[in-house]
């Protein structure tokens, strides 16, 4: 007999409607494949819910704040229900940009070099620090957002009014804006799954060059790299996915740029819509997309 699933989806972050149609897709496939689905909201419904329904596992398809940063695994934690992906510490780590970062450069792995800014502290040398530190243009992005939401490219002229725009987060990071290539790289268990270059026709592979089919976003597999520089991108990617000790899935996202890849982060939950790039990977590797789903149910578990 097949098992019951619960797919989480949709919360209160900004990429809500992301993380609706990331539940929508895996519901659809596991029903198409006979499974028992329900599909939940994180509210506080949300217990109640998993009680009645008395789910085998939980399948998280949240993505953003609330849903990707340890707080709703802390709850399901409680449950003792496996659930999908990153457990609560190594979600908390990922998604904070700042705190990835620096187990990044202890573990020498190569990451744009960056500055954090304080909203609650005067920063009136900032032009000069970013100068000496950074060098303009340099890219400003809250410390815990995904799908690019809020970054943007800034030089001398517009960065103060663009940092104005993030006022509401507190705290974000100034990161020096590497050129080059776009590549990324997924993993799955303790697995390399295979890596996908972007070529955006927007000023950079934001919000919208990743889910607006409009935006033309060319997708790039077999990725066109040296068979030592394609080993060496998976194995940091397998390298940030050990150390920060994920489950499931995640992705890995670089710049290559005259010869070497930057880290710029990695993702615990990365989307599962017709767009996005994991399945998209795994079906060039001979894995469909019922097969990805069941190999992320598969890592399901508790206590990580």
């Amino acid at each position: 007999m097949k098992k019951k699933i619960l797919v989480i989806s949709g919360g209160i972050s900004k990429e809500r409607v992301i993380s609706l149609d990331t539940g929508i897709q895996v519901a659809k496939e596991l029903r198409k494949n006979n499974y028992f689905v329900k599909i939940a909201e994180p509210d506080f419904k949300l217990i109640s819910c998993i009680k009645s329904f008395k789910p085998n596992i939980i399948f998280n398809a949240l993505h953003g704040q609330f849903g990707e940063d340890g707080y709703i695994q802390t709850i399901l934690e409680t449950t003792g229900i496996p659930y999908t992906h990153s457990g609560v510490i190594s979600s908390s780590i990922a998604m904070d940009k700042e705190l990835s970062k620096k187990i990044f450069i202890k573990n020498n792995i190569l990451t744009p070099k960056y500055i954090s800014y304080n909203f609650d502290k005067s920063n009136s040398d900032l032009i000069n620090l970013i100068d000496k530190k950074l060098k303009f243009p340099v890219v400003i992005k809250p410390l815990n957002e995904g799908s690019s939401v809020n970054v943007f490219i800034c030089n001398k002229l517009n960065i103060i009014k663009k940092i104005k725009l993030l006022k509401n987060y507190k705290r974000i990071i100034i990161e020096e804006l590497i050129q080059g290539r776009e590549i990324q790289a997924a993993i799955i268990g303790k697995k390399k799954l295979g890596a996908i270059e972007l070529k955006p026709k927007r000023k950079f592979y934001d919000y919208d060059a990743k889910y607006n089919t409009k935006a033309k976003t060319k997708h790039i597999i077999p990725v066109n790299l040296k068979k030592n520089d394609y080993n060496k991108i998976m194995n940091i990617a397998l390298k940030a996915h050990n150390l920060i000790k994920c489950g499931g899935v995640t992705r890995s996202d670089f710049k290559f740029f005259k010869g070497k890849f930057y880290l710029l982060e990695i993702n615990t939950q990365p989307g599962m819509t017709n767009l996005s790039l994991v399945p998209e990977i795994a079906a060039y590797h001979g894995i469909s997309f019922i097969k990805l789903i069941e190999l992320i149910l598969k890592d399901a578990s508790t206590k990580k």
